[in-house]
């Protein structure tokens, strides 16, 4: 017998036949549920998982599981604690998913600016004059406030400096000498305080999950907008929606929620100063591609070549 690799969620077809050909076995599974992976895993040495959740339940189930390779950079919805105890290595792609999410976050800051989408369903409408009382804001000199500046936030800062002439700021929760000489690093208070557009791009974990809320919101300008392409749950989603309906912040661009998918009376869905996308940066052909094959590389590698290049747990 080979090794078995199960495939709860379809992936690029790239990512497949990758395992093939490096002689895996593959098995496509019957669902993304807790139930469905608990019954597909018993036989199966390694999970390339997309959304569904391993939970520690399921990876008790997989008698014979070794390795979750996550397709995407985050993880947040493996229990690590638990794969850990249990010895199953994980691994994610941080690589794949940069150029496609800082492009997407450099349209959805272009987009939320400069009232793209209001103005385009108002002329659906018939209302050509609606852009007289809906006027954008030029990026060219305002500050860009990165939050997370890993590889996508360095990107997203590199383009908006380089193609937009913004200026850029970046808070950091640890030191780093490898700081491009146009981004100043502020404190916490001062980014929100001074920047006219903040995004995020860190992934949700216990040290930031909820740690943007009330008083980020309060500090903030209110010529400013807020962008999250990252993750929902490292936002107050609650606190976010009482900015934005009391007029202290301009607007947002949310990609991400707490609950996916969010539910249709959430007030996100239906603001006019709020742009929303069904967690869709990453979701370009390229960047699925990359990621299917760089999580299959990640099982071939633990089996066949040594240590995997993202091991994101002990």
């Amino acid at each position: 017998m080979g090794i078995k690799v199960l495939i709860p969620q379809m992936i690029a077809q790239e990512g497949m036949e990758y395992l093939i050909n490096h002689g895996f076995e593959l098995k496509i599974g019957s669902g993304a549920t807790e139930e469905d992976l608990i019954r597909d895993i018993a036989d199966c040495d390694a999970v390339l998982l997309r959304t569904a959740a391993m939970t520690e339940n399921v990876m008790k189930a997989g008698k014979k599981l070794k390795i979750v390779a996550r397709h995407g950079a985050g993880y947040n919805n493996v229990d690590i604690e638990a794969a850990s105890r249990l010895g199953i290595a994980v691994t994610n792609t941080p690589d794949a998913t940069t150029t496609s999410v800082a492009e997407y976050t450099i349209g959805a800051m272009l987009a939320v600016t400069k009232q793209l989408f209001p103005c385009s369903e108002q002329m659906k409408n018939g209302n050509f004059l609606f852009k007289n009382s809906s006027k954008g804001m030029e990026l060219k000199g305002k500050t860009l406030g990165i939050i997370g500046f890993g590889r996508i936030g360095r990107l997203t800062a590199q383009i908006a400096h380089d193609g937009l002439s913004m200026k850029i700021a970046a808070y950091l929760n640890q030191p780093s000498d490898d700081i491009p000489e146009y981004v100043k690093i502020l404190s916490w208070e001062q980014l929100f305080r001074e920047c006219d557009v903040i995004s995020l791009h860190v992934p949700a974990t216990a040290e930031t999950t909820g740690f943007v809320g009330e008083q980020e919101f309060a500090w903030m300008k209110e010529s400013a907008y807020f962008i999250n392409c990252s993750r929902g749950e490292v936002v107050k989603e609650g606190a976010l929606i009482r900015a934005l309906e009391a007029g202290s912040i301009a607007g947002a661009f949310v990609d991400v929620f707490e609950t996916e998918p969010p539910v249709s009376t959430n007030p996100l869905l239906h603001m006019p100063n709020t742009v929303v996308t069904p967690h869709m940066a990453s979701n370009t052909e390229e960047c699925m591609t990359a990621i299917a094959v760089q999580a299959a590389e990640q099982i071939k590698h633990f089996f066949h070549g040594g240590e995997p290049l993202w091991i994101v747990n002990d």
